[in-house]
């Protein structure tokens, strides 16, 4: 199974967040066969909180999640940005927005905690 990781699911494998992942999410991180996946757009929310002071990530932290995570870093294409076209605004998180639109175009689930992700159509997400 593949799947995208959202910037809070990096949080919470980071060890920087309340959250906790749920025996589901636990189960796909312990199975050989899943195949983990980031975009970008993630690393680049991270960076923008950093300069701002509100994560306590660093570009370190960032190598360290791949490296420990398996994460296969998505190239962000031109029909990810198309997925946005249509999208309806059920989130207002510019972040959010161009994962979910990813998650569509690559046709796979993503790893997220956010109710809001569940109320788009074709968009399979665990938590």
């Amino acid at each position: 199974m593949r799947v995208l990781f959202d910037t809070t699911a990096l949080y919470v494998a980071a060890g920087v967040s309340s959250l906790a992942f749920s025996p589901k999410v636990q189960r796909l991180l312990e199975d050989s066969q899943t195949v983990r996946m980031v975009s970008p757009v993630s690393f680049i929310e991270i960076a923008i909180k950093a300069d701002r002071g509100l994560t306590p990530l660093t570009r370190g932290h960032v190598d360290k999640l791949i490296v420990d995570l398996d994460l296969t870093v998505l190239p962000l294409t031109a029909e990810h940005s198309f997925k946005l076209f249509g999208l309806p605004a059920h989130h207002s998180d510019p972040f959010d927005r161009m994962l979910i639109a990813t998650a569509l175009a690559e046709d796979i689930s993503i790893v997220a905690k956010d109710r809001e992700f569940k109320r788009y159509k074709g968009l399979r997400a665990i938590w």
